[in-house]
């Protein structure tokens, strides 16, 4: 019997299910109830030979592509060697790796004995990593020898006094026997010795997946998602993608934040397709390899997106097979979107809304007008509703901002020991913390979180709006527009701007260039700020906290 240290109690995760929503799903048929490594054995009995997933370790130059039969292979060695490091059910197996195919292994060989996964970014340092394996009580961790010229055993042995529940580093890459990934978990296993998997399997609805939030407003929470929350998302994902056999899916994103996890991971094996992995971030690479592929689908976030176009003057022909790009986290740029048209005219790219909390909730469709593609951020899915609310939960008319309230048949179970978080009422809404406008059609049209609103002296300020005619500008390669603190009006308003080579943009310039476009004068921008890189989430997402934070020490410029 494996013996936990002393001191350390196993946690108990609560997901917050009642009784209602499980028959609800059930009845509606959008919980599959069943679990990822059905779907994983199921093709490895079919299709013992159809590629499951290929990755390209940047570290090693090294590509390697797994079959159905050889991800099941790998998930019972995992699983059972998991066993063996006294890993139970309901245990955390932290995952800190880049875009690789041990991500796919180690998800079903968590599901296999009732562990639950929590994908962590590459670029987390000390700071996340203490907060967030102390929160979750990890068991085990698996981390990269290095990725990106970083040393993260090194990292991860100056934490370990501080996080007495961690019994297990193992290393992928690893130089030391006793701890490499390759040596302990995928050692072959002797025969029966997988009859110790017996009777660990979770149910549906028990959580199996981990997911800190990214951060964009402070200390980050975790999303606890189940087997029939992860893959009800497959499901609608399957039917808004016109998802076919012979579609592939090429993933850039990291595999640690959720849309790379779902849309890759779990959508790939749900479909029982194969799934095309980048670990770091190229255009030109992604290009090369979405054509040897010949992949057809992809998400993520809008610079994606600009570099995939950019590189498509040069590359087109080798994305002539990609079909859909699903763009969510920041309004799309018509400039983008007009330009992909004209170098890749096969793509479709779909304007989406959604959150680790519950994935995809709305999006853009195949024969929508591109107004709705530019201007809106979709509407809801299938076992999906949004509504938009006022301060009193009153719905409000359409066109007029307010709360956004969504309720999903994918929507999460919980923040891990955060019940209190939880804020959704009754009738199952959720509160998503952003703010919305919704037309006439339920097209919404996100207009910042709730923290991200500006009121200058009563009125508030259409960020959203002014930051998309800032992405017009034909300087401008990325904006954020965040509230400085003024004595008199309460807030006014800050641009930050990041330029395209050698382009220059001063504050009269900005102010003129709004002004032709008819802006509002109270709504222009009273400072602008210059930057060279943005701080962003690991998904991409501006984090105007950080700005905001800079702009608090800002005063207006001159003639403001």
């Amino acid at each position: 019997m494996h013996e936990v240290p002393t001191g350390v109690v196993r946690m108990k995760l609560d997901p917050i299910l009642p009784t209602a929503r499980v028959e609800t799903m059930r009845a509606a048929g959008l919980w599959p109830d069943r679990l990822i490594i059905d779907y994983l054995d199921d093709a490895a009995e079919r299709f013992p030979d159809r590629v499951a997933v290929v990755d390209h370790n940047s570290m090693s130059g090294a590509r390697t592509a797994l079959s159905y039969r050889q991800l099941q292979d790998y998930s019972v060695r995992i699983a059972t060697h998991l066993v063996a490091l006294g890993v139970e059910r309901g245990d955390v197996v932290a995952v800190q790796l880049p875009g690789w195919w041990q991500y796919a292994a180690l998800h079903a060989a968590c599901v296999r004995i009732g562990a639950v996964i929590n994908p962590l970014m590459p670029i987390f340092r000390e700071r996340e990593l203490e907060f967030m394996l102390g929160h979750a009580g990890t068991r085990v961790l698996i981390v990269p020898q290095r990725f990106r010229g970083f040393d993260y055993p090194a990292m991860v042995a100056g934490l370990r006094e501080k996080l007495p529940a961690l019994e297990h580093v193992l290393v992928v890459g690893g130089e030391d026997p006793a701890s490499a990934f390759e040596q302990v978990l995928l050692a072959p296993l002797e025969v029966g010795r997988a009859a110790v998997l017996e009777g660990r399997l979770p149910g549906p609805n028990d959580v199996v997946e981990i997911m800190y939030t990214s951060g964009t407003t402070g200390q980050p929470k975790g999303v606890m998602h189940t087997s029939n929350t992860l893959l009800c998302k497959a499901v609608l994902a399957k039917e808004l993608f016109s998802f076919g056999d012979d579609d592939v899916v090429f993933m850039g994103s990291p595999v640690a934040h959720q849309t790379g996890f779902m849309y890759g991971m779990v959508f790939s094996i749900y479909n029982q397709t194969r799934c095309v992995l980048l670990d770091q971030w190229e255009a030109q690479a992604a290009a090369r390899i979405i054509g040897e592929q010949r992949c057809t689908l992809t998400l993520g976030a809008t610079p994606f997106l600009s570099d995939l176009v950019e590189a498509a003057v040069t590359q087109g022909e080798a994305l002539s097979s990609l079909r859909l790009f699903l763009c969510a986290g920041a309004p799309i740029p018509r400039v983008i979107v007009q330009k992909a048209a004209e170098v890749l005219p096969n793509l479709y790219v779909m304007s989406a809304w959604g959150m680790t909390e519950m994935g995809i909730s709305t999006a853009t469709y195949p024969g929508d007008p591109e107004d709705k593609v530019f201007d809106t951020d979709g509407r809801a899915l299938p076992g999906h509703a949004v509504r938009v609310v006022d301060d009193q939960g009153v719905e409000v008319p359409h066109g007029t901002e307010g709360r956004l309230q969504a309720q999903c048949a994918t929507l999460f179970t919980g923040y891990l020991k955060r019940p209190e978080a939880y804020e959704v009422d009754d009738e199952g809404w959720f509160e998503t913390g952003d703010n919305a406008r919704m037309d006439d059609d339920g097209y919404i049209r996100i207009t910042g979180r709730s923290k991200d609103i500006i009121i200058r002296g009563g009125e508030n300020i259409p960020v959203v709006e002014v930051e998309e005619l800032l992405y017009r500008h034909p300087a401008v390669r990325d904006a954020a527009v965040v509230a400085m603190p003024d004595e008199r009006l309460g807030e006014r308003a800050c641009a930050f701007v990041s330029l395209v080579d050698d382009a220059m943009l001063d504050f009269d310039g900005l102010v003129g260039y709004l002004l032709e476009q008819q802006l509002t004068r109270q709504y222009l921008p009273e400072r602008l700020e210059i930057v060279d890189d943005f701080p962003r989430t690991p998904s991409g997402k501006i984090q105007k906290f950080v700005l905001r934070e800079q702009a608090a020490t800002l005063k207006p410029m001159r003639g403001a």
